[in-house]
């Protein structure tokens, strides 16, 4: 297995891309990991470590997709970016994976066009887990596709649904519509629309999904249009800080108050490390015709490895394949959906 890290993406890259490849290079010493970026950076980076692991190889790239620029502008004007040809070497079968805490966009579009999609899959998507009070709820799409048609939410939930079953480990998950009301009657034309495709399917349709039941385990995994979710993600991690921010400056307040937060300690860790979105490492753009782990901007090594860890385990599980033979058993149902 060979995975291509995009080295120089991400708001504290190199350094910590470079280190969590190194961590993930030990961790998985059958694995080739490939750092894809500026040569001379790269190895300087390489330098600080005591040894660097015999399968970490380097890929130059010369060019870096900034975050403010659009998306489209980065993948043809920057074809040497290190996003890019990391993408290229997924493509061109030298890799398995591909990993990028960078430019979103630009991961999306680049792996779009030059992996194209599986077989039968319209519009691939980004999944998310959100931690709930048992788990997590795999949250799709949330931000790779913002003009969504029935037939892409519905493939979303069949995307997923594999996913959480070979990745998750869950058997049989249950998959919901994000809807403004729990009624089968509510939502706009494209939520009733994908509501009919879903009730016809073999998926564990569940019906509507409410923001707030997202986090109380209703369902194992909630489709919506890629507008809607990037901002119930975004939203959920500013809460989620803001939560604890609120209750560390309120701890600060009194001696008691301090006392009483190391106390709870023991209790408030776990609940940390569940927002924390380094545990989860990153999220798969489901539907394209390779492995593809878009990692948090921030992301530090911790995330880096686990999104490593992710996509080998992607790949070695072949969740593409089910996602193809799945799409093949749903082509009569969806023959005639635009």
């Amino acid at each position: 297995m060979k995975v291509a890290v995009d080295a120089m993406g991400g708001d504290k890259a190199p350094h910590e891309t470079v280190k969590g490849a190194v961590l993930a290079a030990k961790q998985f010493s059958d694995s080739q990991i490939v750092l894809v970026g500026d040569e001379n950076t790269i190895q300087r980076e390489l330098s600080t470590h005591e040894k660097t692991p015999e399968n970490i190889t380097i890929h130059h790239a010369s060019q870096v997709v900034n975050m403010d620029e659009p998306a489209t502008f980065a993948i043809r004007q920057k074809i040497d970016s290190s996003v890019t040809k990391s993408v290229e070497l997924v493509a061109q079968g030298k890799a398995n994976a591909v990993v990028s805490a960078g430019h979103t966009g630009a991961t999306v579009a680049a792996s779009t066009m030059y992996l194209k999609t599986l077989k039968g899959v319209r519009r691939p998507g980004i999944a998310i887990p959100l931690p709930t009070q048992h788990g997590v709820c795999l949250v799709i799409d949330v931000g790779a596709n913002i003009a969504c048609k029935p037939i892409h939410l519905f493939q979303y939930g069949l995307m997923a649904s594999i996913y959480s079953k070979y990745i998750l480990g869950i058997e049989n998950p249950k998959v919901g519509i994000l809807n403004i009301g729990e009624e089968d009657a509510k939502g706009n034309d494209l939520v009733k629309e994908t509501f009919a495709l879903l009730s016809c399917s073999h998926l564990n349709f569940i019906g509507s999904v409410e923001g707030r039941e997202i986090f109380d385990n209703k369902a194992d995994v909630v489709v919506c249009e890629g507008f809607v979710g990037n901002i119930l993600l975004k939203f959920a991690e500013g809460l989620a800080m803001n939560i604890l921010a609120t209750i560390k400056a309120e701890a600060m307040k009194s001696f008691w108050t301090k006392l009483g937060l190391g106390l709870c300690k023991s209790a408030l860790l776990p609940l940390k490390n569940k927002m924390d979105f380094a545990e989860y490492g990153g999220a798969p753009l489901l539907g394209v015709n390779g492995v593809c782990i878009i990692c948090h901007g921030r992301s530090d090594s911790k995330a880096i490895n686990n999104a490593i860890r992710l996509a080998l385990q992607l790949s070695n599980n072949e969740v593409n394949e089910h996602i193809i033979s799945e799409i093949e058993k749903t082509d009569a149902l969806t023959a005639n959906v635009t």
